[in-house]
């Protein structure tokens, strides 16, 4: 299994791409600014989005995404995996024919170009012999977060979240968590809006992490542009016992 984070930030500014995760060549994890540097042929091959929720910075890239694959998708709808509310939001706000247009009737209503899946909190789906878990977290809209598994190896992504008792059960309930993927948007000294926007900070974090029996490398994501170097810091001095790495485009795991 092949990870490829193509955007990671929490917001976009010169080198800044906001959450798109790509696995091996056809699955995508929310579709934010970052995917727009995949060339067209990268983009054909992508089959599944699986989303973590309907916010921007994680969605923004998916209409264009949509148009520029429109004629390779006739036929072979591109598949979209995320909640009902998420779903929900995507018609309402986005392919609503007022924003975009509405791709899961185009080009014919029997033969869309994008077809919704919707997935619920603990459900699994295999995908060519990935086990993808959607994991339920708390946000400020109905969230996933999502664990995908091959050949005994497990790569977890946290999505948008702040303190919650959901997540950690599920990351002990594997055998071993080889990657955590996990959001810190404010430094410490924004902890009450990081709570009211659904967010983690470094201490609330620390918190939680408490709860997690694995020793992952840890990668921290959607920092808020120009806050990496200071909620870095703060993450590695609270949590001096775990291996800590700031996540940015580019990296890539191999599991």
């Amino acid at each position: 299994m092949n990870i490829k984070v193509l955007g990671c930030s929490g917001g976009i500014g010169a080198g800044l791409k906001t959450t798109a995760i790509l696995v091996d060549h056809d699955i995508l994890i929310d579709a934010g600014t970052g995917i727009g540097d995949l060339t067209l042929e990268e983009l054909r091959k992508i089959r599944h989005v699986f989303l973590t929720h309907s916010h921007l910075d994680h969605t923004a890239g998916l209409p264009l995404f949509l148009d520029s694959v429109f004629d390779y998708c006739v036929g072979r709808p591109l598949k979209i995996y995320a909640r009902d509310e998420t779903i929900q939001a995507l018609q309402d706000h986005m392919f609503n024919d007022v924003m975009w247009p509405d791709f899961s009737v185009l080009p014919e209503d029997d033969n869309p170009v994008m077809r919704y899946t919707s997935i619920a909190a603990g459900q699994k789906l295999t995908i060519e012999g990935r086990e993808v878990t959607a994991v339920d977290v708390r946000h400020t809209v109905p969230s996933l977060g999502y664990c995908i598994e091959e050949n005994d190896k497990v790569f977890a992504f946290s999505g948008d979240t702040r303190t919650n008792r959901t997540l950690w059960p599920v990351l002990n309930s594997f055998t071993n968590i080889n990657v955590l993927v996990v959001e810190v948007s404010f430094p410490n000294y924004q902890e009450e809006l990081a709570q009211k926007s659904g967010h983690y900070c470094p201490s609330t974090l620390a918190e939680d992490i408490q709860n997690l029996e694995h020793s992952p490398d840890i990668w921290v994501t959607a920092m808020k542009p120009g806050e990496e170097e200071l909620i870095m810091e703060e993450v590695v001095a609270a949590l001096p016992d775990r291996k800590v790495n700031a996540l940015h485009a580019g990296v890539e795991f191999h599991l």
